[in-house]
């Protein structure tokens, strides 16, 4: 598979991602050349090269080599975390997706840093339309999302990637007691994301007394921002250089936990 850029999205049609260029610096070339065979995934491609043609399917034992706990990341950037995750992990694997061609290139680059685990792929597709076509459901053990575009304006906030439609196509893939994991530095997708959750029957807080992050941050907080049902710190996220930064800019970090209901119990919770 070799970077490109797709074709004009179809109007009116709602993405949680802007597609950017695909040119790559050299050290990043040089990393795709050597690793993508190896560890991105060249599915076929469907209208746009970022969703799979109609009856693509991914088979997980033959993508891995393997049949293990599989834990998927979306919108994985640069690929600080599924690195090193992998790397941590060897009994699970793990499946990063991310449209961002150079901060696959990266992440390829960051998975032979950390000695190369074969227990990761990469996936260059738009998750919510994607996923839900190529998994089985009930193959996914932990579901990860970490620092989304928070799109700020009110316009916009029908692209945040944690809406009803991306729990929609998500949940039937998540195992009975599959975790959810959300972070955010800012207040308000925060509570955006706090609401949509926690609305959701489907889902139950694994933190639903924790309190809000230590300290104050720099960005507006929403008056209705809840008070309780923040997780601590995902200790396996590792400090990302995203993630650094906007603790420089002296904003907070907004952790969430869930765990996926078996279906007899969403009607209880809800």
């Amino acid at each position: 598979m070799s970077p490109r850029s797709g074709p004009h999205r179809r109007q009116r049609e709602v993405v949680s991602f802007v597609r950017r260029g695909a040119r790559l610096t050299r050290s990043r070339q040089d990393s795709w050349d050597r690793l993508s065979d190896a560890y991105v995934l060249d599915l076929p491609r469907g209208d746009r090269d970022t969703v799979p043609a109609d009856g693509a399917r991914l088979d997980l034992a033959e993508a891995f080599g393997r049949s293990a706990e599989l834990v998927v990341e979306v919108g994985s950037g640069q690929g600080e975390n599924i690195a090193a995750a992998a790397a941590a992990a060897p009994q699970r694997d793990h499946l990063a997706v991310e449209v961002y061609v150079p901060g696959l290139a990266q992440t390829l680059d960051r998975i032979e840093r950390a000695g190369s685990p074969r227990n990761v792929r990469l996936l260059p597709l738009d998750a919510q339309r994607s996923l839900p076509q190529l998994l089985p459901e009930h193959s996914v053990s932990e579901l990860w999302v970490f620092f989304p575009d928070p799109w700020h304006k009110s316009k916009h906030h029908k692209r945040r990637l944690i809406n009803p439609p991306f729990l929609d196509a998500m949940a039937p893939l998540l195992t009975e007691g599959a975790t959810v994991r959300l972070a955010t530095d800012w207040a308000h997708y925060a509570a955006h994301m706090h609401h949509v959750m926690g609305a959701d029957p489907r889902f139950a807080s694994l933190h639903p007394d924790g309190p809000r992050p230590e300290g104050t941050t720099s960005d507006e907080v929403p008056g209705d921002l809840p008070e309780t049902g923040w997780a601590p710190r995902f200790e396996g996220r590792v400090l990302t250089s995203f993630e650094s930064k906007a603790q420089a800019a002296g904003r907070l970090v907004w952790d969430l936990a869930y765990t996926r209901l078996p279906r007899h119990q969403e009607d209880e919770h809800g």
